[in-house]
């Protein structure tokens, strides 16, 4: 998968690729070539998630700017049990 494509697929998408890779690399059935392959296409998958996840928060800070132009923070409080 080239790098643009990489960067066109949402989130999601991105984490379902990397855990596919994840999962054939623990297989440890792979050649070695094959292998590197896949670790180089995981280390791109992994940045163009970083990326995405870096966007979001700044989107988020946007919205949570306050009218007079102060940022009012916000601590994330994940779900209990999630």
């Amino acid at each position: 998968m080239a790098s643009k494509k990489i960067d066109r697929l949402s989130f999601d998408a991105t984490l379902e690729e990397l855990e596919t890779i994840v999962h054939q690399l623990e297989q440890g059935s792979l050649p070695l070539e094959e292998a590197l392959k896949q670790f180089e296409q995981g280390i791109h998958l992994v940045r163009a998630g970083q990326q995405k996840l870096e966007q979001a928060e700044q989107k988020i800070q946007i919205l949570l700017t306050q009218a007079d132009g102060g940022e009012q923070a916000v601590p994330f409080q994940p779900e209990q049990g999630a």
